[in-house]
């Protein structure tokens, strides 16, 4: 129905087909592993210090805890996403969902700090299988619409329960022990397992494709090394010889893999998909979205705890605002896309976005207070996301063959993660540089001026297009 020509009032709005049982339970298990997902993270993350004292690990290496998963998620999603649309998405989902377990056992038993961050190395690489096939069963199962967006509302729910319910979990396991937060997802993970082996439907793998190692290598080792430049640069120096190396390196391998793409036969990006505006306008927002907020949580984490002495459960609660907005707006989100679309949502997001890390940055001092500085800037962090995290990915994959589906979830699942794991790995140069430490936040105030710009980045990106679209309605009235 064109938009000039509305649907006459007196005709009712047919109705929206109900879901069956069958379709509700694989949207159920998908959303548990969406679930582990935010448990992971918020878990993980509110224990970092616990898990620095106990291995000795200086905070460079700290975030390599966090990185290590990213970039294993982020530098492989897109191979997790063609694989899904070639080998079939179920058959990927559930291999790398018994991958994810195995991981998560490992993390809780090692002892050593390399071996740790391996296994949330190879945590992430099952997690870049079990994401993009995820959502591309979601994308298939469900039509384009409205439909669509309320599979996508639930599915961003459970998301965020997740992430909420980490922060509790994670604040309450650590008394015990940090080893906890790694082993709480095990049986989750093996629950979602049979019953997805029992419920989601067998899908037809593609006829025709092939996979591309090379394109998948060239990425994920660019990406490490990059990182592991930015990390390391402010101690051995932005100038020295070994980071100009690394930065050199890594950006071989990066337009390697560019070349790869444009020659090889079946490319992991077919870069014909990202002449849609919209399309890259969603890869761009959701690195503006994750990598602040990422920055944030974790520059928090360590000034909460280390530098106030607050316990993990303590700075749990004090973060749980975020997750509690998300989880009660993130059910209004697919119908606000269906009858505002995805533009306007996304601009709402962004500035709420903004405006949190402003008013932290007006209110903050040396000592920012909770209820003044930290509440209300978490509440308007958590409006961005309840608003920004579903819409990004409906207009990441609106207008998308159902063939490229996985092509799709995974491009923009891996623009989030590796924009978080760059702009975290410039955090955490920045706070290092600016010796961020100790009870006195100023330390950290160039940390949080960095994340504020790029959400200012993320928010000018999305306000121009609606502003010149509505001039562009003007000027044609």
């Amino acid at each position: 129905m064109s938009l000039t020509q509305p649907r006459p009032a007196t005709l009712p709005s047919a109705p929206e087909p109900r879901w069956s049982a069958r379709l509700w339970a694989v949207l159920a298990v998908l959303c548990l592993v969406l679930f582990l997902d935010g448990l992971d993270v918020s878990m993980v993350g509110i224990a970092l210090p616990s898990i620095g004292h106990d291995l000795g690990l200086a905070t460079g290496s700290l975030q390599w805890i966090i990185n290590g998963y990213v970039l294993g998620y982020g530098g492989l999603m897109l191979l997790g996403g063609r694989t899904a649309d070639l080998l079939g998405r179920r058959r990927v989902f559930l291999i790398a969902l018994a991958v994810f377990a195995a991981a998560s056992l490992l993390g809780g038993l090692v002892d050593d700090g390399t071996l740790l961050i391996a296994t949330r190395f190879v945590k992430g690489v099952a997690a870049a299988f079990t994401a993009p096939a995820g959502l591309s069963i979601l994308t298939t199962t469900f039509p384009e619409g409205p439909q669509r967006n309320r599979a996508l509302s639930v599915f961003s729910l459970f998301g965020a329960l997740g992430y909420s319910s980490g922060l509790i979990l994670g604040g309450l396991l650590t008394g015990f022990g940090w080893r906890w937060t790694f082993l709480m997802p095990v049986p989750l993970a093996l629950l979602a397992l049979v019953v997805g082996l029992v419920l989601i439907p067998r899908d037809r793998p593609a006829g025709t494709g092939g996979q591309d190692p090379a394109g998948a290598v060239t990425l994920t080792a660019g990406m490490l090394l990059a990182v592991y430049a930015v990390v390391t640069a402010p101690q051995t120096g932005w100038t020295s010889a070994a980071t100009l190396a690394a930065f050199g390196v890594a950006l071989v391998l990066l337009l390697a893999f560019v070349l790869i793409e444009k020659r090889v036969r079946h490319p992991l990006v077919r870069f014909g998909i990202l002449r849609k505006a919209t399309t890259v306008r969603a890869n761009l927002s959701i690195v503006a979205l994750m990598g602040s907020y990422l920055s944030f949580q974790f520059m928090m984490t360590l000034f909460l705890q280390d530098g106030l002495g607050w316990s993990p459960l303590r700075m749990a609660f004090a973060l749980l605002p975020v997750g509690l907005i998300v989880a009660v707006g993130s059910p209004l989100t697919g119908r606000l896309v269906t009858r505002f679309g995805t533009a306007p949502l996304i601009v709402v997001s962004m500035t709420s976005l903004t405006l949190g890390y402003v008013w932290f940055l007006a209110t903050a001092g040396s000592a920012p207070p909770y209820p003044l500085a930290m509440f209300p800037s978490l509440i308007l962090l958590g409006g961005g996301f309840a608003f920004g995290y579903s819409a990004i990915m409906s207009q990441a994959t609106e207008g998308i063959d159902d063939s490229e589906q996985g092509l799709a979830s995974g491009l923009v699942q891996t623009s989030g993660q590796v924009g978080a794991a760059l702009v975290l790995a410039v955090l955490t140069a920045v706070l290092s540089g600016a010796g961020g430490s100790g009870a006195d936040f100023a330390a950290y105030r160039p940390g949080l001026d960095l994340v504020t710009g790029v959400a200012v980045v993320g928010l000018l990106l999305n306000v121009v297009p609606v502003l010149r679209l509505g001039k562009d309605r003007t000027a044609r009235r």
